[in-house]
């Protein structure tokens, strides 16, 4: 049972039944796995789909945070700066050209050339 309590959170089950619920299942798809030659990929496949949801999580929940994060910094800039709609509109126009550009990976550096107009 301890390599049980060790194993199932990286298995990322829940309780040592579920854990062992799926070493049964793994187990009788082994066992029956030259009579059905189906089972293997439907094990990875299961295996993958598991690795993708944990992934896809994980990154859904960082993004989260960052939002958050981005919408604190937009709140203290614009508390601290006067700035009028149609040079907004401005920015917002070469933000979203500059973003496509480098596909994403606009640097503070290049932020701060335009900002200072070289």
């Amino acid at each position: 049972m301890y390599k049980v309590d060790e194993l199932f959170p990286k298995d990322n089950c829940k309780s040592r039944s579920e854990y062992i619920e799926k070493a049964i299942h793994f187990y009788s798809g082994y066992i029956t796995s030259g009579e059905n030659n189906k089972y293997l990929p439907s094990a990875i496949t299961s295996t993958l789909s598991g690795i993708v949801e944990s992934s896809e999580n994980r990154i859904a929940r960082l993004l989260f945070k960052l939002a958050v994060e981005m919408s604190m910094m937009m709140n203290v800039l614009a508390s601290t700066v006067e700035i009028d709609e149609t040079l907004l509109q401005k920015l917002r126009g070469k933000c979203i050209n500059d973003v496509k550009k480098t596909i994403g990976s606009v640097t503070f550096e290049e932020a701060v050339k335009y900002q200072k107009g070289k």
